[in-house]
């Protein structure tokens, strides 16, 4: 999966469209995510003794990676992430890179 922990990410589909968020956790298995603050869903709890009142819980839900895009920090620029190899000092390194409409831009 190219999305990882740490990345801010835009959501392009569902009720929070349009928003943007951290990435606090991910399902590669799954191919979800979790963004901070966005898609919370609400738990009801009945109360478990007489005379306490129940509660909601409220948790943000995961999301499918096919509903978020990466945004970089650096430019703005919201699209798709690859990968590319570079030398560095005599190593191959694996670089990931943001694509969009022919610009390329490396992600540290």
């Amino acid at each position: 999966m190219k999305i990882k922990t740490g990345d801010i990410v835009r959501i392009i589909a569902g009720k929070d469209k349009g928003k943007q968020g951290k990435v606090l956790q991910v399902f590669p298995d799954l191919q979800k995510v979790i963004v901070e603050g966005l898609n919370i869903s609400v738990r009801h709890l009945r109360s478990r003794q007489k005379g306490q009142a129940g509660q909601k819980i409220e948790f943000p839900a995961p999301l499918h990676v096919s509903n978020i895009q990466y945004l970089s920090s650096k430019t703005g620029m919201i699209g798709r992430i690859g990968a590319k190899m570079i030398e560095n000092n005599g190593k191959q390194v694996k670089v990931r890179v943001l694509h969009r409409k022919g610009k390329k831009e490396d992600i540290a």
